[in-house]
């Protein structure tokens, strides 16, 4: 078995996070953006869980200064990350209580209801003005959000809405991904004759409604501030079509043992499937406590990372057997040569061509959840 001289952290997997990527992605949606709309970033679940620490200065670098997360405690960690000319929205907004420590750290949350402006004003004003936050209608998602009968009592207190200090209204499209659905063109007339009557209250506001997909639909979509997440990252926001974002992460993974079977012999729990003899097996560090979804199993596949003679690596697609445990899987590498397995040094599950879009896929899921469940038992590795 080969694999090189690694270090103890490498020797439980290695994830590699190209934070270059991360910039090229961000340069490259902000330039579809139409003349006038800003691109703001969503950092939330620490950068989909490559790195909030890392990944955040990077696109402050890049010019971005609209930031989105999720929560109290997210918020405060990134105000403590970048400059104070960024303006960081809480998506889920605030719980009861919140307020105060939210307008003290000078993050924006997203309120859905009446009650929470009234809660706002109360008890962030200062000099008959409170500090800002954002509005957060449904224009169609059925998620969090004011729907449409609250928002229309709600321009009826012109008062309030001045008093709230708003600075930014959003929604969110639920089909954005899938172009010609004909969802995407009601909810932007909802939005757009919503944001239509909130400026005639509160002409500042800004509206912010495109997200990595919805970029993708085109200008009218766009508005003032577009907020990018998952393209970000690398996941393809037009399914079906070539990605025009960059591979941003590497997943590999070290074999723990190189084995060819005597027989045909059931591989893993369940005796799910069946190696048939001669097989030659490869058992990796890596299973769903590291985020190689238990959904895989059987479906999935990996590249051999075999060192080449003359130098450099090639890599070779091989299917994984039998299901994902918490700590292991199991590759199927019999395709391998015997001087390619001598050679062998690893099974990468992610790289530039096994992205996370078709990882999601084998396991029946998404990019999303590929890359928020990347484990934290791995040596990360920034470049």
């Amino acid at each position: 078995m080969g694999g090189g001289n690694m270090t103890l952290e490498e020797a439980e997997g290695l994830l590699t996070i190209n934070l270059a990527a991360v910039a090229e992605n961000y340069c490259a949606l902000r330039a579809r953006l139409r003349t006038g709309s800003r691109c703001g970033a969503v950092v939330k679940a620490n950068a989909y869980g490559l790195g909030v620490e890392q990944v955040a200065p990077v696109l402050y670098a890049q010019g971005c200064r609209d930031f989105f997360v999720a929560t109290l405690a997210e918020g405060l960690a990134l105000r403590a990350l970048l400059a104070d000319d960024v303006r960081i929205s809480l998506l889920t907004g605030l719980r009861p209580g919140q307020e105060k420590a939210c307008a003290q750290a000078g993050l924006i949350p997203l309120l859905v209801s009446t009650e929470q402006l009234q809660q706002w004003v109360a008890k962030t004003s200062a000099n008959g003005q409170a500090a800002p936050c954002a509005l957060k209608l449904d224009s169609g998602m059925t998620r969090l959000g004011m729907g449409e009968s609250e928002f229309a009592h709600l321009l009826a207190q012109p008062e309030l809405l001045r008093s709230a200090n708003l600075c930014l209204v959003i929604s969110h499209l639920a089909c954005a991904d899938e172009p010609e659905h004909p969802q995407n063109r009601r909810q932007l007339e909802n939005f757009a004759r919503e944001v239509k009557a909130l400026r005639a209250i509160c002409p500042q506001v800004e509206s912010s409604f495109a997200n990595s997909s919805g970029i993708c639909l085109g200008e009218e979509y766009h508005f003032d501030v577009a907020r990018p997440g998952s393209a970000l990252y690398g996941i393809n926001p037009c399914p079906g079509q070539h990605n025009p974002m960059t591979p941003v992460v590497n997943l590999r993974l070290p074999i723990l043992q190189l084995r060819q079977v005597d027989g045909d012999v059931p591989v893993g729990y369940g005796a799910t499937q069946t190696a048939v003899s001669g097989s030659w097996l490869a058992v990796v560090r890596g299973g769903y406590a590291d985020g190689v979804l238990r959904a895989q199993s059987g479906r999935g596949c990996g590249a051999a990372v075999v060192a080449e003679p003359e130098g450099g690596e090639s890599r070779i697609v091989v299917p994984m057997i039998g299901r994902v445990s918490m700590d292991t899987t199991v590759f199927d590498v019999s395709t391998l040569s015997d001087s390619q397995r001598a050679r062998l040094q690893a099974v990468e599950m992610l790289n530039d061509e096994l992205t996370v879009d078709e990882m999601g896929a084998a396991a029946g899921t998404i990019g999303y959840e590929i890359l928020t469940s990347l484990g934290h038992r791995y040596c990360r590795r920034y470049c």
